[in-house]
């Protein structure tokens, strides 16, 4: 293993995992400028822990056990697959750990959980202007030029 590297284990959450994962995706809103109600926090959490739900959290821990990184995914039908999509919607490592490889860890383990789950395609979206995260996705995906629009409801 380099320097650069620091192993990780990764996990699918668990219900005693909330206090660990309640900061970094705090740390996560707070990168995109956003603020959710607490009562939103209570809403994730209960879906990652419904097995009717489409949604999962995994978390990467350090050597300590530590949750260092987390990631949330959900998965849907489509118009072009037969089986479903995996949209992996939230992905934040620590920020005094990134460039470690956890990230690239990260999404491999959601990529074998969306392989697990019969997906035909795993697909994310980042900000134009997050440069570190797009080294990692330019080098593990590829972009598919698409610009996403939002309309609120």
């Amino acid at each position: 293993m380099t320097a650069t590297t620091t192993p990780a284990i990764i996990r699918p959450l668990e219900p005693a995992d909330r206090t660990a994962w309640e900061p970094l995706w705090e740390a996560y809103l707070r990168f995109y400028e956003t603020v959710l109600p607490k009562e939103m926090y209570d809403v994730t959490w209960s879906r990652f822990h419904d097995p009717a739900e489409p949604m999962h959290a995994l978390g990467a821990f350090d050597e300590t056990g530590k949750m260092i990184a987390i990631a949330h995914v959900i998965f849907h039908r489509s118009c072009w697959l037969p089986g479903s999509t995996c949209y992996l919607q939230d992905l934040y490592v620590k920020n005094t750990l990134r460039g470690r490889g956890t990230g690239a860890a990260l999404i491999e383990a959601v990529a074998d959980l969306a392989r697990a789950n019969g997906a035909g395609r795993l697909y994310w979206l980042t900000q134009e202007s997050n440069a570190a995260a797009r080294r990692l996705y330019d080098r593990i995906a590829q972009n598919s030029g698409f610009i996403q629009y939002r309309k609120a409801l």
